[in-house]
């Protein structure tokens, strides 16, 4: 579209190659996806053999050593065309795993796991949140006990992305029980181990293909090398790792709010009422106006702090406030869209309907909006 900023050649090839590869291997499918309410283990290993994951890795550990950007590119690019459970499932083991074991693995761990999630043959899960620390990660209870050389690990994790489909689980786990943020710690846990097992599948109200599951732990047992970074220091990694996942998420938020608007923009050219197009009731023209002036400024903030990432400069309050924006946007958009499309806008054969429920839980994972806004006031005011 011409609102658009020109971006380079390279990358505007890489674009039309992901959303081919989307049209022609998605779009099909994804109905039943939802219907069935997981993705097939078996795509995720035609992600990796169309070099869809992990791109910005370096060659040595399966990726294409390209900018950040790509990346970006590839999850905002499903969200926009409107799968948004493949957006976040994706996100999580190329955005999120992947660069823990790029920042943190030593050189046996990430030759052990990161060429293989490149291939899609291992996806990647993170577990922090449990039934009772959700945002709140200091309370966590699920503990790595020292025995021997090596740690038993007990406890559980809820709302698990790609909980279902992992082999790689980064686990966080509290080591010292009287040492608050500073006995927490991360390990690499890998889902074939005795002790480790799978619950239900979570059942919600948008991104039903997406598996979300519940995750148990009983006197697993970790050898010192499961270990990530060194012991005690998980808080201050998860610190660190969180401004790029709600970097992403916001860039995910663009993305589908831009689709669902320009789903919406056609559709409002061609719906007749009261003897004209929809489009020109002044209503839908304000309406219109207000949304795409929205997902300009907050794709604009987003690229800008694209580039901050990309030169280091990425502090937690800059990510918290484009994550906290362009996911109230997103959904300010979708529930505008649907608005727009009338009766046929709640019904599941208008896409606007998905983009709707699938928008709402943009608000809560990666750190919920009220969370986001005591990040960046404890960055202006102080504890």
């Amino acid at each position: 579209m011409n609102n658009m900023i020109r971006e380079p050649q390279e990358q505007a090839l890489f674009r039309d190659t992901v959303v081919r590869f989307l049209q022609a291997e998605v779009a099909p499918h994804y109905e039943q996806w939802e219907h069935d309410g997981i993705i097939p283990a078996a795509f995720w290993q035609q992600l990796g053999d169309a070099g869809l994951l992990c791109v910005d890795m370096a060659e040595e550990h399966g990726g294409c050593a390209v900018p950040f950007d790509y990346s970006v590119l590839i999850v905002a690019e499903m969200a926009r065309l409107g799968f948004g459970a493949l957006a976040t499932n994706v996100m999580v083991h190329s955005d999120i795993v992947a660069p823990y074991l790029q920042h943190l693995g030593n050189a046996q761990q990430q030759a052990h796991w990161l060429p293989r999630m490149a291939r899609g043959e291992v996806v990647g899960a993170i577990a922090m949140t449990e039934p009772g620390a959700g945002s709140d990660l200091q309370s966590m209870r699920t503990s790595a006990r020292r025995e021997g050389e090596g740690y038993v690990l007990n406890g559980g994790k809820t709302f698990i992305t790609n909980g279902q489909h992992a082999g790689l689980v980064i686990v966080a786990a509290r080591t010292d029980a009287s040492a608050g943020a500073k006995g927490i710690s991360l390990f690499l846990v890998d889902a074939a181990q005795p002790g480790f097992s799978r619950g239900r599948n979570l059942e919600k109200i948008g991104q039903h293909c997406g598996d979300t599951s519940e995750l148990f732990f009983d006197n697993l047992y970790l050898p010192a090398s499961a270990l990530l970074g060194e012991e005690g220091m998980g808080f201050v990694y998860l610190m660190q790792e969180l401004p790029r996942e709600r970097l992403v998420i916001a860039a995910l938020a663009c993305a589908a709010a831009r689709g669902v608007l320009e789903q919406t923009i056609a559709y409002c050219g061609e719906r007749q009422l009261f003897g004209q197009a929809l489009g020109q009731l002044q209503n839908t023209r304000f309406r219109m106006a207000e949304m795409e002036t929205a997902c300009r400024i907050n794709q604009a903030f987003v690229n800008e702090c694209i580039a901050r990432y990309r030169d280091a400069a990425l502090d937690a309050a800059t990510a918290s406030m484009a994550k906290l924006s362009a996911s109230e946007m997103q959904f300010q958009v979708a529930d505008g869209c649907l608005q727009l499309f009338g009766g046929y806008g709640y019904t599941r054969e208008y896409p606007v309907s998905r983009a709707f429920v699938d928008a709402r839980v943009q608000r809560i994972y990666g750190g919920a909006s009220e969370v986001m806004k005591e990040v960046i006031a404890r960055s202006l005011l102080g504890k």
